[in-house]
């Protein structure tokens, strides 16, 4: 028997849910189903029927998209601006407070999206930008990723070597070493998010080349003078 999972989107079952006003968290739910795949199938169906979403919204007695002001129109140019800069989205644990705030706009909207009242303008304006509703993980996995940048250009800035995953002198040029020879491992296999290489190549300039044959390291301080603590990857 071919289960749900196997069929081609759309699925029918849950189109006719939605269109009769369940939301897609409630038929992943019931369907026990992740919400990504229900999403997904429920986007193949928005684009054979225009109208599928009006039907939704009026059978769910959906609330109004939220209003669009001035500045979130500005907010949302922002994030535009950062996303095709820095080949990243702002993180809520950012240093500076314009980029925590930019953070938890995005986060709002994200909401929005999910309970159908992003206003048109925003919904299309932000269409330009790669997964940019994310999911929960998603965001921590990119938070650890720009954790684990800034951690290597502190490393570098101290006057260190490229830090090895093999044989290391402390646990802090492990991590480092482990996470960029999986960043170089993924480059040469072709599956490195082109945004994060231009990223890194900012950051830490000849990061894929790595260390000079014969060139020695000398073991990085750590707070306190002490070894680092382990960090998480």
């Amino acid at each position: 028997m071919t289960s749900r999972r196997q069929r081609r989107a759309p699925d029918a079952e849950w189109v006719l849910m939605y269109r009769n006003g369940l939301s897609r968290a409630r038929i992943a739910a019931l369907e026990k189903v992740p919400a990504s795949t229900v999403a997904y199938h429920l986007s193949v169906a928005k684009a054979q029927d225009p109208g599928l979403q009006e039907a939704h919204d009026g059978a769910a007695g959906a609330a109004p998209a939220a209003r669009v002001t001035v500045q979130t129109m500005q907010r949302m140019n922002d994030l535009i601006a950062m996303v095709r800069t820095g080949g990243r989205y702002p993180s809520s644990k950012a240093g500076g407070a314009a980029e925590r705030s930019l953070a938890a706009w995005l986060q709002r909207r994200r909401h929005d999206a999910a309970e159908g009242r992003l206003a048109p303008e925003i919904r299309d304006g932000l269409a330009c930008l790669p997964d940019w509703q994310g999911t929960p993980r998603a965001a921590a996995d990119q938070e650890r990723w720009q954790q684990r940048l800034a951690e290597l250009a502190a490393y570098r800035a101290a006057g260190q070597d490229w830090p090895r995953h093999k044989s290391p002198d402390t646990d802090t040029e492990h991590d480092l070493g482990v996470w960029l020879h999986t960043q170089r491992y993924k480059l040469r296999r072709g599956e490195l998010d082109p945004a994060k290489k231009k990223t890194l190549d900012a950051a830490v300039p000849g990061w894929s080349a790595g260390r000079t044959r014969g060139r020695k390291t000398r073991p990085a301080p750590d707070r306190q003078g002490q070894a680092g603590a382990r960090l998480i990857l």
